[in-house]
């Protein structure tokens, strides 16, 4: 990966849906070698997919939460992604190092949903303590991170800015 494809990558997680010409003026190379090096970033598993962002508070999800969990023991770890990936209000679930083994994050309509939802995450088989977090703001969200240029082309190693 060189610096074109870092810069191919950056223009497509700001705007997934700019053309291929547009792309080629702003890399200052054809349009069939834009999307050839796309193809192969795809093909190399680098670009996972194109989707949209949605602004969920247009959707009545006002509530943004965190829960902290602790395990009673790791053989019930798989209890609980299982648990995680069926409920739609959970859109990420992360197996972390520290005080507590995994942290949700939580998407909701409101505090009575969220309360529901974390009598269910209680009756998880194996779930000991949790600690949930309530959002009041939000300063930052990015979605993907900006890829720094490489000066040394040579290396794989992405820069995030």
């Amino acid at each position: 990966m060189d610096n074109t494809d870092i810069r191919i990558i950056n223009a497509l997680s700001e705007n997934a849906r700019i053309s291929a010409s547009e792309l080629s003026d702003r890399v200052n190379l054809s349009v069939s070698a834009v999307i050839e090096r796309i193809r192969k970033l795809e093909n190399a598993g680098m670009i996972k997919q194109y989707t949209t962002i949605l602004d969920e508070k247009q959707f009545g999800l006002d509530v943004t939460a965190f829960i902290c969990i602790l395990m009673d023991h790791p053989r019930y770890n798989e209890q609980l992604t299982e648990f995680a990936k069926r409920k739609s209000a959970i859109v990420e679930c992360h197996y972390v190092a520290g005080d507590y083994d995994y942290l949700l994050k939580i998407r909701t309509h409101s505090t009575s949903s969220l309360e529901r939802l974390l009598d269910e995450v209680k009756s998880v088989p194996g779930v000991g303590r949790t600690k949930t977090l309530l959002v009041l703001s939000t300063a930052k969200q990015v979605h993907s991170p900006k890829i720094r240029e490489n000066n040394n082309t040579d290396k794989r190693e992405e820069k995030l800015l």
